[in-house]
């Protein structure tokens, strides 16, 4: 066995392990979904900051770096900007509504603002979009361990699977927020020795500015996808992502939120430019690549030491997995929540609900591989979620927090009009959009237009 695999190997039973036993504390639902509401500062920055530097924001980024060049730095910075505003304006406003009104998850604060019907229809879409998601990272987990053993992805995407849904089922969100303190140690240290070491096998940022394979490859500021298009995709979701808001209802107290989520902010713009660079590098070393999502792994793999390419590979596999665990927790929360407990069997035990979720979480790795051999890209999974979170959530969210005349009616309109929008845009241009009218920003627009017609249309209904 080489030295990459056994470290990954190894590492993957320690998680499991760690998982394990955390998990023995878990006692009730209550624990499984919010961790008892006792998260502090330092629980919030490791589990919101680790979920975030997942597949998307390595495999992926780097795979837009190798492709596009140094505006793939918008894909991390773009998250980045979207959890400052959820730092400072709509995570400490949400935790206070959870906690006031004991919610677990975002369909209980939808019902609480709207109705069951809009709890309902957004469960629906969560339950898709993350079945998507789920899929991008687990197929980031079988390039890895494809790099490494020549094996096919799909038994990557099995090992990554089994992984998570070991540690995560045995205790949730309290197992989650421990094991990826872990993790995000792992990445900081392999991350900084890989980008260290691949600029010095590339002969520094000098060298790499003479590579240019397109006209646009250095250009930071450009309109298209990877560029400022992408905040429509990105940004959104990163600020009403159940998965993220979830753990927010996890948080102690609002200084929690504001300084947990700020510094995960912080950590993502510092990050934003790393998978960007090594995507470069990984151009400059390997030109002809047929799949760019190879680049990150054959980088790790091919080019630097032995020692340091294993430690950075466990770095990407912390990623993957730790941002395949936040998902995980949207998945089974969503089901045994959101559809079990609400609507098939509203008289369920504590107790029931916790096997519930542990048992939906199994069910739910399954679908994810599944879906994951389907797509066959981190960046087309991750796409389809993150248009369908923001279409969808952020406008009856924000407005249901802030304008107290937003209507269930006027929730589901927004819904509906934004995830239709979206998908006829897609359709229409096979997901490419019409130059800036992307997707989602059809999606987007839509969704804010709808708002506004009910907000205007509903006062002449009732005067009539």
């Amino acid at each position: 066995m080489n030295p990459h695999l056994t470290i990954l190997v190894a590492y993957s039973l320690a998680l499991m392990a760690l998982g394990l036993w955390i998990g023995r504390r878990v006692r009730s639902a209550g624990d499984f979904f919010v961790a008892g509401r006792r998260l502090g500062p330092g629980l919030i920055f490791s589990t919101m900051l680790a979920a975030n530097i997942g597949a998307g924001s390595t495999v992926g980024a780097t795979a837009l770096g190798y492709t596009y060049g140094i505006s793939a730095a918008w894909w991390v910075g773009s998250a980045g900007i979207g959890s400052l505003v959820l730092a400072f304006w709509i995570g400490p406003a949400m935790r206070r509504q959870a906690e006031a009104h004991q919610l677990r998850t975002v369909g209980d604060y939808l019902e609480h603002r709207y109705s069951a019907k809009v709890r309902g229809l957004a469960a629906a879409i969560l339950w898709i979009g993350s079945l998507f998601i789920l899929a991008g990272q687990l197929w980031a987990i079988g390039s890895i361990i494809g790099a490494v053993t020549g094996a096919a992805p799909w038994l990557g995407c099995a090992i990554g699977g089994v992984v998570i849904t070991v540690y995560f089922a045995a205790g949730g969100l309290l197992t989650s927020a421990w094991v990826n303190v872990a993790q995000l140690t792992v990445k900081m240290i392999g991350f900084a020795a890989a980008l260290a070491l691949a600029l010095s096998a590339a002969g520094g940022i000098h060298q790499l500015s003479a590579i240019r394979p397109t006209g646009e490859y250095w250009a930071f500021w450009r309109a298209g996808s990877p560029g400022l298009s992408t905040l429509a995709i990105i940004v959104p979701p990163f600020i009403v992502s159940p998965g993220l808001l979830q753990k927010i209802f996890g948080a102690r107290d609002d200084r929690a939120v504001r300084i947990g989520v700020g510094l995960n902010a912080l950590g993502l713009l510092l990050f934003a430019g790393v998978p960007a660079l090594l995507g470069i590098v990984a151009r400059s070393q390997f030109s002809t690549l047929t799949a760019a999502d190879s680049a990150l792994p054959m980088l790790l793999v091919h080019t630097l030491p032995p020692l340091v390419g294993a430690i950075g590979l466990a770095a990407v596999f912390s990623a993957e997995i730790s941002a395949s665990d936040a998902i995980l927790f949207m998945l089974t929360t969503s089901l045994s929540q959101d559809f079990y407990k609400r609507f098939l069997n509203p008289s369920a035990s504590d107790d029931q609900v916790l096997r519930l979720a542990r048992g939906t979480a199994v069910l739910s790795g399954v679908a994810g591989t599944t879906l994951a051999v389907a797509l066959g890209s981190v960046v087309n999974a991750l796409t389809i979620f993150y248009t369908l979170i923001g279409v969808s959530l952020f406008v009856p969210i924000l407005a249901g927090l802030y304008v107290r005349r937003t209507s269930a009616a006027g929730a589901l309109s927004t819904m509906i009009a934004g995830v239709c929008a979206a998908l006829v845009v897609h359709i229409a241009t096979r997901g490419a959009g019409w130059g800036v009218l992307t997707p989602a920003l059809a999606g987007l627009v839509s969704a804010a237009a709808a708002w506004v017609i009910t907000l205007t249309v509903a006062p002449r209904m009732k005067s009539s």
